[in-house]
């Protein structure tokens, strides 16, 4: 069993930057493919990006990449999403997910641990 907490979300400006952070519990949270997937008002959830276990492969939207990063501590247990550039579209509750399987998965059916979710407000 996982539990995740986000944190990080805001209020920023267009063209301004945020960081989240998603901590987990449990020991083993090393052994897990981490994921941040977005959900705006009206519309489905939304894969945004995944890192692996071990960090080194890691998978983002194609209309994202490049302004997000992802990145993942596991000795602080904590998974992280570098958001620069951000734009009004990118309004959304992010959430963070974790998943038992060993490949960096793009949809939500592929995780199995969800935290409660951040709000992402970006004004124009």
């Amino acid at each position: 069993q996982v539990q995740l907490v986000e944190s990080g979300g805001g209020l920023v400006q267009a063209g301004g930057s945020l960081r989240l952070s998603c901590a987990a519990s449990g020991r083993t949270f090393s052994r897990y493919t981490m994921g941040w997937f977005r959900q705006a008002p009206g519309k489905e959830r939304e894969f945004v990006a995944a890192i692996s276990w071990s960090g080194i492969s890691a998978a983002y939207a194609d209309s994202l990449k490049g302004r997000f990063t992802i990145s993942r501590d596991n000795a602080k247990n904590t998974v992280y999403l570098q958001m620069d550039s951000l734009k009004p579209e990118d309004t959304a509750v992010y959430y963070c997910a974790a998943s038992g399987l060993v490949y960096v998965g793009r949809t939500t059916d592929e995780y199995h641990y969800w935290g409660q979710g951040t709000q992402v407000t970006v004004s124009s």
